[in-house]
């Protein structure tokens, strides 16, 4: 996890940017032992902190994929959707191909999340109708939504319309490329977080990965 607000995920990056790679195969292969040792089968998410030391430790096991698994799947080249639904059709991981000594990490990439809140009543829930709805696309941009020209927007769901994903060489690349695609998104007829998650991404402190909470701080008036 990155940047947060209230707990809530904002923006997600991989590959985790503090990490040593000695502290990195250590978490995978606790991870995995972990996940043995309870018999576990199928796609799943462990997560760990670490301190300022470099130690980790183990929060929680989520039986299930994240909402941010698409960074995962952008700098491993797996389809980890695809791979869960062959598992619990009885494929084994040796049956696809997988071996978690094979599995390794290619560039970087970055997720946010397009919902319809409003940053200047802090972060409100907003209802109406999308009159326009249009998400920047293009090389190294991948889109996951739900939302759609002419869609009601109700306070009785969840307010996310779209995932938006870029993948490039390294992490400024990715950042560059999603602030491009959210520079090039319209929506009309309820407001989102848009410009918000721009400020984000320009700020010094994300563009060096030095992903502190307290940043977000630093942005209540970035519309003014």
């Amino acid at each position: 996890c990155s940047v947060q607000r209230r707990h809530q995920k904002i923006v997600e990056v991989a590959p985790a940017p503090l990490l040593t790679e000695e502290t990195r195969k250590q978490i995978c292969a606790d991870a995995v032992a972990l996940a043995k040792a309870s018999n576990y089968e199928n796609a799943g998410t462990c997560e760990f902190l670490v301190d300022e030391e470099g130690k980790h430790y183990f929060i929680e096991m989520n039986a299930r994929l994240q909402v941010e698994h698409t960074v995962t799947e952008e700098i491993t080249g797996i389809d980890i959707v695809q791979t869960q639904l062959r598992v619990a059709q009885g494929y084994s991981l040796p049956d696809l191909g997988l071996k978690q000594e094979s599995i390794g990490m290619k560039g970087a990439a970055i997720q946010c999340r397009m919902t319809t809140e409003d940053p200047n009543l802090n972060f409100a829930p907003d209802t109406g109708r999308l009159e326009l709805y249009q998400i920047g696309e293009g090389m190294g941009i991948r889109i996951d939504q739900s939302g759609y020209q002419g869609l009601v927007i109700s306070p009785y769901y969840e307010s996310l319309l779209a995932k938006i994903t870029a993948r490039g060489r390294n992490h400024k690349d990715a950042c560059t490329k999603l602030h491009r695609a959210l520079s090039e998104s319209r929506v009309r007829g309820v407001k989102t977080k848009i410009e918000f998650v721009k400020a984000v991404l320009e700020l010094p402190e994300f563009k060096i990965l030095l992903l502190i909470l307290v940043l977000l701080k630093r942005i209540p008036n970035y519309l003014k």
